[in-house]
């Protein structure tokens, strides 16, 4: 098969000769596709209601509607599906007009196979390309945190040899560790090492998604599926397409996107959110998780049957505080990245003080704590040696930590009650901040002292935000 093919196209088909549909419906899934045969225009419109589709192959003249119009309702309904017009009455007006409205591509009947081929692999590497643009965007947005591996300890060595045996297949992975260990980095240095590394890494982090769209955004939707799907919209398995989806905080899904999850996971096929017809996707799927799934499913908050099927393959990431002797080189590895984002800004160095000030912290927020502490301190020291004073309070040698938060202690010094006549969501939204502040952005450790779903401090997140 052609490597352009390693992907099929969902293609739908109409045509008003009966021995060409036959053709079609024989030969085009020899090259990987799938297709959907339809006699009329009429008949190419009700099936476009009912599923999505990667490219349609329109007669010019059949039965009541003419491939033109029927190109017409495709840009309004579809504009994502490509269409290629055949037709056995070519003029170069008609060309012009077809290319006009939006045609990918026209061909003259008796079409040669060949030119249908590479017309179709054109489509493949359109859709792809989109796939990639689409997968950037969501890199660039959820990008955090060291760019590589960097740990010398016993448990890093192991977590490395554990990548590059387990890389090079599509087996699922479950990885394990406290947030902000670098979870998302094991993932990407998985797909990475993978042969899938030339396509989409999709992160997601389920937790975060709003609870009422997270099918939509896994999946995909239909126009018209729901209030405000005013257009048909891919989900992340299919912009994943061919790559890597990595489900961060994959514990927060509710069940029935876990039996979604079951079913793709078994067949490979999704179905988006308001249409009958489930279609085929090749993607790798790595999952992460701070929570105990084993008690999750003990307790029946998590399929056993999908735990099973995720946890091929586990890999423990150590925390920040097992492996201290791997703090110098962390710390060194940031201060160069952060010189380098910043131009024309010296390098700074640690002291011996600041060094040994870093390895006695408990780092509960791991390593996405180590990283905003040395970026606080690059900026304090203004490019010359990072000393203790240029570290945030709470560590070891520095001023001692407040004095936890608690609702009685509004009116006190940590808590400060907004200017004017607050609201209550005022309130409610600046004690969050608090919170969160105290637990350097460790949102599993900030929701629990908060009494709520991590889920749904992500959901107060967002409306901080946006207010």
């Amino acid at each position: 098969m052609d490597k352009a093919h390693q992907h099929g196209l969902r293609i739908l088909f109409a045509d008003d000769e009966a021995p060409l549909r036959e053709l079609m419906q024989m030969e085009l899934p020899r090259l990987g596709h799938e297709v959907t045969v339809c006699p009329d225009g009429a008949a190419a419109l009700k099936a476009l209601e009912k599923g999505s589709y990667d490219a349609a192959l329109l007669d010019m003249r059949m039965p009541g509607l003419t491939g033109i119009e029927v190109l017409g309702k495709i840009r309004q309904i579809s504009p994502e599906t490509q269409v290629i017009i055949l037709t056995g009455h070519a003029t170069v007006d008609t060309a012009v007009q077809a290319l006009r409205l939006g045609a990918f591509d026209y061909l003259t009947k008796p079409c040669k196979w060949a030119e249908l081929e590479v017309i179709l692999n054109r489509v493949v590497e359109r859709r792809d390309l989109s796939n990639k643009a689409a997968a950037l965007e969501t890199r660039l947005k959820a990008a955090e945190g060291s760019p590589t591996l960097i740990g010398e300890t016993a448990a890093m060595l192991q977590v490395r040899r554990l990548i590059d045996t387990i890389a090079p297949t599509d087996a699922t992975v479950m990885i394990l560790g406290e947030t902000g260990t670098g979870k998302e980095l094991v993932a990407r240095s998985l797909h990475e090492k993978s042969r899938r590394a030339d396509s989409a890494f999709i992160p997601v982090n389920c937790g975060a998604l709003p609870e009422n769209l997270v099918e939509s955004e896994l999946f995909g939707h239909r126009r018209g599926a729901f209030t405000g799907a005013d257009r048909d919209r891919k989900g992340l398995f299919e912009v994943a397409n061919g790559g890597t989806l990595f489900l961060d905080e994959v514990g927060e899904l509710d069940k029935s996107i876990q039996v979604k999850l079951l079913r793709f996971l078994e067949s490979g096929e999704i179905r988006r959110l308001g249409e009958n017809d489930p279609f085929r996707v090749d993607v790798r799927v790595l999952c992460a998780t701070h929570r105990d799934l084993h008690e999750m499913t003990a307790s029946e908050q998590f399929r056993e049957d999908l735990f099973f099927r995720l946890n091929t393959f586990e890999i423990h990431l150590p925390s920040l505080r097992e492996r201290r002797s791997d703090i110098p080189l962390l710390a060194r590895h940031m201060l160069t990245r952060f010189a380098a984002r910043r131009r024309g800004m010296t390098e700074s160095v640690l002291t011996p003080e600041a060094l040994d000030t870093l390895q006695s912290h408990e780092w509960p927020g791991n390593i996405r704590e180590l990283a905003n502490a040395i970026e606080r301190a690059t900026i304090l020291a203004a490019g010359g040696p990072i000393r203790p004073e240029h570290l945030p309070t709470q560590f070891p040698g520095r001023r001692a930590m407040p004095a936890p938060v608690t609702p009685s202690a509004v009116a006190g010094p940590h808590f400060q009650v907004p200017d004017g006549t607050p609201t209550l969501r005022d309130i409610e939204m600046k004690y969050i901040q608090v919170v969160l502040e105290k637990h350097n952005g460790n949102k599993p450790a900030a929701s629990k002292e908060l009494g709520i779903s991590l889920k749904t401090l992500y959901n107060k997140i967002n409306q901080l935000q946006q207010s």
